[in-house]
């Protein structure tokens, strides 16, 4: 019988343990996956909603847009919000001859809404457009 210090060792395993690494890292992955807030960011987009005034009228000549000093926008007297309006816009374009349409800002009214109404006007596509009502600004600063 041989004694234990006789009989041969293996040699020592000289590769690292990875396991506990790899461990560490899928608990540290998992903890920042939980920690990231959810996505908050949102874009206001206004849809068209019921009318309660009915369907609104097309002229096939020309159609208004006034805007008071409450912010409203009014489409041949009826109030519309900027969603209907771009809807409006699309469908007079379309129509086999574009009617005119006139723009009324009332002297109130806010400057960033005409200038919002008029980008969206503008984006339309609309090719017969004025400005009505500028006669009565005639004597500015008088």
């Amino acid at each position: 019988m041989q004694s234990a210090a006789s009989v041969p060792s293996a040699p020592p395993i000289a590769d690292i343990n990875t396991t506990p690494l790899i461990d560490v890292m899928l608990v540290l992955l998992i903890m920042f996956v939980i920690t990231i807030p959810a996505a908050t960011a949102s874009i206001d987009i206004d849809l068209p909603g019921k009318s309660e005034t009915g369907p609104l009228v097309f002229d096939p000549v020309k159609n208004k847009i006034v805007l008071t000093p409450d912010g409203t926008i009014e489409w041949n007297g009826t109030p519309i919000s900027a969603g209907q309006l771009s809807a409006l816009l699309y469908k007079t374009t379309r129509m086999p001859v574009e009617p005119e349409l006139q723009f009324e800002p009332d002297a109130q009214a806010s400057y960033d809404l005409a200038a919002r109404v008029l980008d969206t006007i503008k984006a339309s596509g609309v090719t017969r457009f004025g400005f009505i009502g500028n006669e009565r600004h005639r004597d500015f600063g008088k």
